[in-house]
């Protein structure tokens, strides 16, 4: 069941997922909007700066040019950073065609809307006729391009487009879990990067494996509170895209989110932070949606609070730490009651 595909995007993961579909025996083309990216490409098969030492197949081809990518083909996957998707949708929207399939790869909330990326990329394309899907799950890119077994979740309104996409992406490294809970899939992927900024920031003040699993632990409490008031369903964030990204986001040293944190629990600033680690930091996007997101539907969000205040009020990580351990005393799961 070979497809055509255009991989919308030349970072890591869109490298290392275009791997995973070439290998598959998929026809692939990956988009980059930058020339020196695409011509490096052309010439090693390989994305040199983000992941290294992952050899795309021969069959794999490179353009800069969206119509020639998006034309044709059967599946797009967005792979671009959560701040550009809006404007790659509206870009790749006139070449649309009924029936494709748009597969989001990419993680974040949009600050300004409140908006989820699927329903930006909906929004942008206004063609009902072309499903927007979701895939997510704790699979960092340098892992998956070298070939190390790992699972991840397809989310999408059609269980027949769930189905497909499952048969396109699944082989025996790269398992592939199916789920309706398209929006609880995204909020789970976006949420989870502000704890790992957390947990960075743990890290980065010394702390040990007792803060670390506190920290997840709540962590995960926090982001399925406001992802069901929203709509997403507690089995989601139970499952691949809520705990389990969550986890290897938190602890792995491939994660962008957890060394951010990890530098500013060493003092760095926000800013000072991404730019020693030289890639979109997706949770520093999402930590403002969420705290808007908690105060829009009641929830509280206690870490997430302390996130945003070291990133955008000036606060120390020591304060923010003797802020949460301070708080008022409560009860660990507040529907569990005592007989007497």
């Amino acid at each position: 069941m070979m497809k055509k595909i255009c991989v919308v995007g030349a970072g890591s993961w869109g490298t290392a997922l275009s791997k995973v579909l070439a290998d598959n025996g998929h026809e692939v083309t990956v988009w980059s909007i930058m020339e020196k990216e695409i011509e490096m490409f052309q010439q090693f098969h390989e994305q040199k700066e983000k992941l290294p030492g992952v050899i795309l197949p021969d069959s794999v081809t490179f353009t800069t040019n969206l119509e020639e990518g998006v034309r044709g083909k059967d599946i797009l996957v967005f792979a671009v950073p959560s701040p550009f998707t809006r404007s790659t949708a509206k870009n790749v929207a006139p070449f649309l065609t009924d029936g494709q399939i748009i597969v989001n790869v990419a993680k974040g909330i949009e600050e300004n809307t409140l908006m989820t990326l699927t329903e930006i990329i909906e929004e942008e394309i206004k063609n009902q006729s072309v499903e927007v899907c979701v895939l997510s799950g704790p699979s960092h890119a340098e892992e998956v391009g070298r070939e190390i077994p790992t699972s991840v979740v397809v989310g999408a309104k059609k269980k027949a487009t769930a189905l497909l996409l499952q048969d396109v992406f699944m082989n025996k490294v790269f398992r592939v879990y199916t789920s309706p809970d398209v929006l609880g899939i995204e909020l789970g992927g976006s949420l989870k990067n502000v704890i790992a900024l957390a947990a960075g920031v743990a890290d980065g003040l010394g702390f040990g494996d007792n803060s670390k699993a506190a920290l997840m632990t709540r962590g995960i409490a926090e982001l399925s509170r406001l992802g069901m008031a929203m709509g997403g369903k507690r089995e989601t964030f139970a499952g691949l895209s809520g705990i389990g990204d969550l986890i290897v986001t938190c602890g792995s040293q491939h994660s962008r989110n957890r060394k951010a944190g990890y530098l500013m629990g060493k003092g760095y600033t926000a800013d000072e932070a991404m730019k020693e680690v030289k890639q979109i930091v997706e949770g520093v996007y999402s930590t403002k949606a969420a705290v808007a997101l908690a105060k829009k539907y009641d929830v509280e969000i206690p870490i997430i609070e302390q996130v945003n205040a070291i990133l955008f009020e000036g606060k120390s990580a020591k304060e923010a730490v003797s802020d949460l351990l301070l708080r008022d005393k409560k009860i660990e799961h507040s529907d569990l009651e005592w007989d007497e």
